[in-house]
């Protein structure tokens, strides 16, 4: 393919950009909870299933409003949709920070994490509608930098906020970053030339309906997320209480390990462009989760301190490899009327799983110990691995 063909605009690229940061910054106040966690668990009494429950709000929130902020992407672009969702992201979270009340700041979170929602189906169409398909995996992979770059200023700045400000402090401060870039999104983003329907237009036939491919990348991101939100939320848990490390240092290493993660997605990104298959890379990332996860359950079950830090890096950045590629092949498949419901029910399915990580595998914890359950979690990509189609589809 020529390089013409191949070239991206550099109109793309400042789009990449704002959407690496929007989404950042809602994944700030996402990943918020997960590192009051010790807090919460360790000077506060809390148990671990309560605090991954509190935790779990944002999450489940998004979970309500994926497919609608999808929808409206679909029919009125981007631009607003991105925009107006960061600006009521602030909103809660400032609300959030003067509430006191347990359920009310549960409440809110909830209410937070649905308007963060409007950044992930709506910047994954920015991608696919800027950038051509053989540049596709290296620049969502960019785009999925924003996720761990999110969880990383989250584990560096909340637990040092917290201990000074209390729990109001961290979500200030992401109640400044999501209403910030909504300002900034909504001066900068444009919305992609389309290349059928013009927004507001009938949809185009429903790709669900052509094949079993977009279902079954669905189940297989469901299955993957597991492992990359078990980590995310009782990582640092694992480091202080079971490691015995002091918050600061725990957090750095969370905060290090979703860096090296976030330029995994784009050498994974990178690798499908360049062997032209995401299905083919995303069977190898399934079996790497396998290896990664019984990795971490031995070096966990022998307490070694040096080891575990080493294999925790490697496994956060393998767990969180297959999401760049899922989103490409599932907004390549359903095409640009169908790409942002697409995007929001292939968060959606993931986003119930991590939703049942906090509680789920709090519970699981406190009954069987940190290496028996990353053991245990070492089975998900293993079940994933047969339902990954073997090769990629394109829409028309």
């Amino acid at each position: 393919m020529t390089d013409i063909i191949t070239r991206a605009p550099v109109k793309a690229w400042r789009m990449l950009v704002l959407g690496v940061l929007a989404q950042a910054a809602g994944t700030m106040l996402v990943s918020t909870p997960a590192y009051l966690i010790p807090l919460l668990h360790l000077e506060r009494g809390m148990s671990l299933a309560e605090a991954g429950a509190l935790a779990a709000a944002p999450t489940l929130g998004m979970v309500t409003t994926l497919v609608l902020w999808g929808h409206l992407a679909d029919r009125h672009g981007e631009r607003w949709v991105i925009a107006g969702g960061l600006a009521l992201t602030a909103v809660f979270a400032l609300a959030a920070s003067a509430d006191s009340d347990v359920l009310g700041f549960g409440a809110l979170l909830l209410l937070g994490g649905a308007a963060s929602a409007s950044v992930n189906s709506a910047s994954g169409r920015i991608v696919v509608g800027w950038f051509p398909r053989r540049r596709r995996g290296t620049a969502m992979g960019i785009r999925q930098m924003s996720q761990p770059l999110g969880v990383a200023v989250a584990a560096l700045v909340v637990p040092g906020l917290a201990d000074v400000g209390g729990i109001a402090a961290p979500l200030l401060v992401s109640a400044a970053a999501t209403g910030l870039l909504a300002v900034l999104c909504a001066l900068g983003v444009e919305n992609p030339p389309r290349t059928s329907a013009v927004p507001g237009a009938p949809a185009g036939a429903n790709p669900y309906r052509r094949s079993g491919f977009l279902a079954r990348v669905h189940a297989v991101s469901l299955l993957l997320v597991f492992p990359q939100f078990l980590l995310s939320t009782f990582g640092m848990v694992w480091l202080i209480a079971g490691l015995g490390w002091d918050a600061a240092a725990a957090g750095a290493l969370i905060a290090g390990s979703q860096f090296v993660g976030a330029f995994g997605r784009i050498a994974v990104g990178a690798l499908s462009d360049r062997v032209g298959s995401r299905m083919r890379v995303l069977r190898w990332v399934a079996v790497s989760g396998v290896v990664v996860m019984a990795a971490l359950a031995l070096v966990a079950a022998l307490e070694a301190g040096a080891a575990a830090a080493v294999v925790l890096v490697i496994a956060t950045s393998v767990t969180v490899a297959d999401n760049g590629l899922a989103f490409t092949s599932v907004a390549e498949a359903a095409g640009s009327a169908w790409s942002g419901k697409a995007l929001g029910i292939q968060n959606t399915g993931q986003f119930v799983a991590a939703s049942a990580v906090g509680p789920v595998m709090g519970v699981l914890i406190t009954a069987v110990g940190f290496p028996l359950a990353f053991a245990l979690t070492a089975l998900v990509p293993l079940a994933a691995y047969p339902l990954i189609p073997r090769h990629d589809e394109h829409a028309a």
